[in-house]
């Protein structure tokens, strides 16, 4: 990871920086439990590598009191000092890279940043199963190396596997699409890139999430706390739980997050036959399950689906929730025991799921360093290897839309100058999404566009609002100075994110006014750039015969830029496909995001959902994309 100085330092003092950062990284994680310098624990039963994780873990549940266990029972566990064992939060995100977002990991010193990979969208329009693990094996070695480092845990919230049910959700851009398959694939590819290899081990422990049949964040005054998905028996059976159920049989991911929803009138981290009977008991998950955070204060405060705190612990654990993101748990479980609502043995249950895990990932070895991956330091992170690995994950999500003539890729001599226009033409933190953390560094579009050309660079909207045409002149002038010309729009995370759905399915503002006008004036071929995670109804571009050609990128990571870059100059080939079906505006217009059907109902003139429902007119279908090579079938 490169380090800003206003001085060149010699070689000499390079090699000493280095060896100092590293011994100091050395010393940075003492271990988290068992530790070998101190005399008092190191032959407690629990501490003893050779016994079964089983009884390892009995002989640990049968030392604490109740009061310690339920300060175990949420994301931010206590410590118990008197058996040597330190505190630990549980909640780290990795969903495309290892993420900052959660409290459980920080950066800074010698691990000030991470690689930072397309957002899920992108990587899932690749269609290819291996790179998925690729990227997870990745991820978990920064993450390895964070841990080590002090700076990181070794619990990943991560993946979202929910289906992308309907176009306007905020969220959509973190899952790998609509389809139910492709979402569990994606999951069991990535969880296994994450978990490692190692029998029962854990390199990281992932968690496939949110179950079950949520897909709503905030639209017209609905929000996922308040919301009960109404689901048919089939449509779970057959949609919403497909990628839940390939992410624990197939992937076997050692932990499920329940949702803030409700589904069918039951909070779903409480619902025993979800967790329990389903998660627990037909797919045989090996691992924890946890609420989304403060889910279960959630459904007591804002849902009121029980009278008092206890019993909404009650409901919760007996239900089958192992781990609480949120201090709920902690504060209602003793009172819920006394009371007579719950067991202690109901809570050594849910406490056996949690340690068994922490475990499986050596926590209860000893020394970190003397374990499996205990040399992966900042050495291991941001390398060349894992920066080109993010670079050719953009390269196989980009997705070519349009190609009239052809006119891409374009010619390193006939396009020379290439005006590059738009909110999203110079951007950064952009390209990486949500739930990202701080990348190792970045390319911007402009900065990939000028690798290969001269560029006249203008923005045309001061952000993807795009809510005046102030700046339009001067990038119809850089359109007519130009021999080709490259509109970067599209969406951002003040359109569509957590907490945000979108309201429509066009480009926000004046964008297409800004399109419009700069390819009529257009010396050369006018090329399209999306960013976005959601589909966007390009209707008009798709049919105006000057706009030469449209790329969707999502949001294409720390390298989105080079990618682009390279697919337009044909450096790469455009190989992705369309992990979404791109509808017309008029799909939404009557369409309330709160209905859960999927299946198509004409008698009530209700389309259906997904490209395996709705037989209507697309923009562009699931599965599209174009190539530079032209096959012919025979």
């Amino acid at each position: 990871m490169a380090i800003a100085s206003t001085t060149l330092p010699s070689p000499l003092q390079t090699i000493i920086l280095f060896l100092l950062l590293v011994g100091a990284f050395a010393e940075a994680r003492d271990p988290f439990a068992c530790d070998p310098k101190d005399a008092t624990t190191p032959n407690l039963p629990f501490c003893k590598v050779s016994m079964p994780i089983t009884d390892r873990v009995k002989d640990l549940l049968g030392r604490l009191t109740l009061q310690e266990k339920v300060r175990l029972l949420v994301n931010n566990a206590a410590a118990v000092p008197r058996l040597g064992v330190k505190g630990y939060e549980w909640w780290s995100e990795a969903l495309h890279g290892v993420s900052n977002v959660g409290p459980g990991t920080k950066f800074g010193g010698a691990l000030p940043g991470a690689t930072s990979f397309p957002q899920v969208i992108t990587t899932a329009a690749s269609f290819n199963a291996t790179l998925w693990e690729a990227i997870g094996r990745v991820v978990s070695d920064e993450a390895r190396a964070m841990y080590n480092g002090g700076m990181a845990g070794l619990t990943y919230w991560s993946p979202n596997v929910n289906i992308f049910r309907d176009p306007r959700w905020g969220r959509g851009q973190e899952t790998p699409g609509e389809d139910p398959v492709l979402a569990g694939t994606y999951a069991a590819s990535y969880v296994k890139g994450l978990q490692g290899t190692n029998g029962d081990r854990l390199k990281v422990a992932a968690c496939c999430k949110h179950f079950t049949a949520y897909d709503l964040d905030n639209w017209n005054g609905v929000d996922r706390f308040h919301f009960n998905a109404k689901v048919s028996k089939q449509d779970i059976k057959d949609t919403f739980d497909v990628p839940f159920k390939m992410c624990v049989k197939d992937g076997n991911v050692a932990s499920v997050m329940c949702s803030y929803n409700q589904v069918n009138g039951v909070p779903t981290c409480a619902d025993a036959n979800l967790l329990r009977k389903t998660v627990r008991g037909q797919w045989k998950l090996n691992g924890y399950i946890v609420s989304d955070c403060d889910s279960v204060g959630v459904f007591y405060n804002t849902q009121h689906y029980t009278s008092t705190p206890e019993e909404a612990v009650a409901d919760a654990i007996k239900a089958g929730l192992d781990l609480d993101c949120g201090p709920f748990l902690a504060q209602h479980s003793e009172d819920a025991v006394k009371r007579g609502l719950l067991s202690e043995a109901d809570v050594n249950s849910a406490l056996a799921n949690t340690l068994t895990v922490q475990m499986r990932l050596g926590m209860f070895d000893g020394e970190p360093s003397a374990q499996q991956f205990g040399n992966l330091g900042p050495q291991d992170v941001c390398t060349p290897t894992h920066q080109e690995l993010a670079l050719e994950a953009a390269r196989q999500g980009i997705v070519l839309l349009k190609n009239r003539g052809p006119s891409l890729p374009l010619s390193h001599l006939r396009h020379r100058t290439v005006a590059v226009i738009g909110p999203n033409s110079n951007v950064t933190v952009t390209m990486i999404g949500n739930y990202a953390g701080v990348a190792c560094g970045y390319t911007s579009p402009l900065q990939g566009i000028g690798n290969y050309a001269k560029t006249i660079h203008q923005l045309g909207c001061a952000d993807v609002a795009c809510a005046d045409d102030k700046l339009f002149r001067g990038a119809i002038d850089a359109a007519r100075q130009a021999d080709a010309t490259v509109l970067v729009m599209g969406l951002d995370q003040s359109i569509e994110a957590e907490f945000k759905d979108r309201t429509g399915l066009l480009l926000p503002g004046r964008q297409q006014d800004l399109v419009s006008q700069v390819a009529l004036a257009s010396k050369g071929p006018t090329i399209l750039v999306l960013m976005s995670g959601g589909p966007i109804d390009v209707s008009f571009a798709k049919n105006d015969p000057r706009i030469a050609a449209i790329l969707w990128a999502g949001y294409p990571g720390q390298a989105g830029g080079a990618a682009i870059a390279d697919v337009l100059y044909g450096s790469t080939n455009p190989e992705g496909k369309l992990p979404m079906t791109w509808y017309p505006q008029d799909y939404v217009s009557n369409l309330p995001m709160t209905d859960m059907a999927m299946r198509s109902s004409p008698n009530k003139n209700y389309p259906g959902r997904t490209y395996r429902f709705y037989k209507g007119p697309v923009v562009y279908p699931f599965g599209y994309g174009l190539s530079y090579t032209n096959f012919v079938h025979t």
